[in-house]
């Protein structure tokens, strides 16, 4: 690629854009290069070529397009060359690798090019023939294979893909893991000529797509269920794998045929009715799906993600009003369901040894359920690479552990897949909505019942998007260097009058809750996370997001159960979060965009 004649004034820049150029055989990618270098734009060509995507929470998650720092066919091969040296040296057999993709612009192609590295490699390569939910590879590694890859970018917008990787009991991979990868990929960049030809995918790959569901199928979450209940479920896809997959699941538990809102069925990679293919974003993003259920009678909707591994809920409620349920809440009703279930079906237990477990960023409710019930809990890390290897650790133990969740819509019903399952929380949901129907109740009067049983818990969750890191990085830095110097922290907000009791850092390895002031969960100054606890017992955490531009912010405030006047608490809490959002974030100073809905 000489005769291009790339002149950027930078040599090594040079050098990068004619060794992409030379080894990229894909022509989209290549003439989305060639119109930067015409545009002679040094600033887009120095992000694009000089840095690298690099392999981190469970491998790939970037923009599709040219270079090196984004998801394109080169880096595609590049990743499985250095990941399949990896695998061969830490695997003493034959390994197995399971591929994945989902509806995504590239998806199928970059599957097809990653499993052709491997059949190249002398691994066996189980490629599904058909798009499947992310639950399904995870699965699969488990039940067949040593390693899987999930070409995906779940909810992020269209623009994006993803490279998720799994490993050992079908659990994302982790540290060292990760760092082993990343090292291995610099040492294998060159393509090798065979990396491109997918012809060989013809009669070297198995497709495990029928031997996975029927396992997947017959394993997922059982429990009683009152089928004949009058209740109609709706559900959305947004433009996703899940459809055909739930049709199976509600089919197999011969409960009633979901109604599908039409519009978000079929997988589509440019997600045309919605702005952010997310159902986490609540009511903007399910607005279809209420106008469907209000047109079908429908009383309660259930909306996954893109892949499938996520599940939103939202139920109509007795004035008419449509109810979205936050992740904390869903975790709620879900976490009482799944031991209510296991209880009906095994009468002498011993309650010590269930467990539930969520992220640190979570609501605590399972955690007061378990203190009330006797059964064990713990919280973790945010992320289900952390819930699913701590289910994995509990298991091995002689530990049940019924369920386990994150805010961000993310639940685990049982162990049977590990990780965020939106298929078997779809099901559980429709079961646990089935019974309380049959009973004349609601999923919002279940709700109420749980909290006036074990205590009211208010939460208050959203982000702000902001596309600087280095003032993400200023803010956590001023929270910790509050007064000037490390391990300093705001002691109180609003003047004094709501005081700070706990600070937990999990950037400098800081938590004055423990008798040595060192956390116990894991540190780490690439994943920023400060969680601050009050004299009154509001809990607040701020994190930045691993996969997105975004400052999140967790809030939960607990009050016992016999509290009649709930909107008092409520206020309390709007109080508390409205002076942390000004006082610690300071948006306005810092340029930060607040979410949308």
């Amino acid at each position: 690629m000489a005769e291009l004649n790339i002149e950027t004034g930078n040599p090594k820049l040079n050098e990068k854009i004619i060794e992409w150029m030379t080894w990229n055989q894909n022509l989209h990618f290549k003439k989305e290069a060639e119109y930067f270098i015409q545009e002679n734009s040094i600033k887009t060509l120095e992000g694009l070529f000089l840095k690298r995507l690099k392999f981190g929470t469970a491998g790939l998650r970037g923009r599709m397009g040219c270079g090196y720092s984004q998801m394109n066919d080169l880096v595609i091969i590049q990743t499985s060359q250095g990941l399949l040296e990896w695998l061969k040296n830490v695997t003493p057999h034959r390994p197995k690798v399971i591929i994945g993709y989902d509806g995504r612009h590239h998806s199928k192609r970059f599957a097809e090019l990653a499993a052709a590295v491997f059949v190249h490699g002398e691994t066996d390569v189980y490629l599904f023939s058909k798009l499947v939910p992310t639950p399904f590879v995870s699965f699969a590694t488990e039940l067949i294979g040593d390693l899987g890859i999930m070409v995906t970018a779940s909810h992020n917008p269209k623009d994006d893909n993803g490279y998720k990787v799994y490993w050992k009991k079908g659990v994302q991979i982790n540290a060292p893991f990760d760092f082993e990868i990343q090292e291995s990929i610099k040492q294998n960049l060159e393509p090798k000529p065979t990396s491109w030809n997918t012809c060989v995918l013809n009669n070297n790959v198995t497709d495990p797509l029928i031997a996975v569901m029927e396992t997947y199928y017959s394993n997922i979450w059982d429990g009683p269920c009152d089928s004949n209940a009058d209740v109609v479920f709706t559900y959305t896809a947004m433009h996703g794998v899940g459809y055909p997959y739930i049709v199976e699941a509600f089919r197999r538990a011969k409960l009633r045929p979901v109604i599908p809102v039409v519009e978000q069925i079929e997988p589509d990679p440019e997600f045309p009715t919605v702005k952010f293919p997310n159902p986490e974003e609540g009511k903007s993003a399910m607005e279809l799906a209420m106008k469907t259920a209000d047109e079908n009678g429908s009383t309660v909707i259930l909306a996954n993600d893109p892949d499938a591994d996520r599940l939103a809920l939202a139920e109509k409620t007795r004035s008419g009003e449509w109810k979205v349920f936050t992740g904390n809440e869903i975790g709620t009703l879900l976490g009482w369901w799944c031991l209510h279930a296991y209880k009906e079906r095994n009468k002498d237990i011993d309650n010590s040894r269930l467990c539930f477990l969520s992220s640190a960023v979570s609501s605590k409710v399972l955690q007061t359920i378990a203190k009330a019930e006797g059964l064990y809990f713990e919280d973790t890390l945010t992320g289900f690479k952390w819930i699913a290897q701590r289910a994995v650790d509990l298991t091995s133990n002689d530990y049940t552990v019924l369920f386990a969740f994150e805010e961000a819509i993310g639940f685990m019903c049982g162990v049977q897949v590990k990780d965020k399952d939106g298929i078997s929380a779809a099901l559980c949901s429709a079961k646990l909505a089935t019974t309380l129907y049959s009973q004349g109740k609601t999923l919002c009067d279940k709700l109420h019942e749980i909290y006036q049983q074990y205590g009211h818990h208010l939460t208050e969750n959203s982000y702000f998007i902001c596309d600087d890191p280095a003032i993400i990085r200023a803010i956590f830095h001023r929270l910790n260097h509050f007064k000037g110097c490390q391990n300093t922290y705001p002691d109180n907000i609003l003047s004094g009058k709501y005081k700070i009791e706990h600070v937990r850092d999990l950037i400098l390895g800081h938590d004055t809750t423990q008798p040595d002031n060192k956390p116990y969960l894991p540190v780490s100054s690439s994943n920023p996370m400060i969680t601050f606890t009050f004299s009154n017992g509001l809990c607040a955490t701020i994190r930045a997001s691993g996969t997105e531009p975004k400052i999140k912010y967790y809030t939960e405030l607990c009050g016992p159960s016999h509290i009649q006047d709930v909107n008092i608490l409520q206020e309390l809490l709007r109080e508390m979060v409205d002076a942390i959002i000004f006082e610690f974030l300071q948006p306005e100073e810092n340029g930060l965009i607040a979410r949308i809905g």
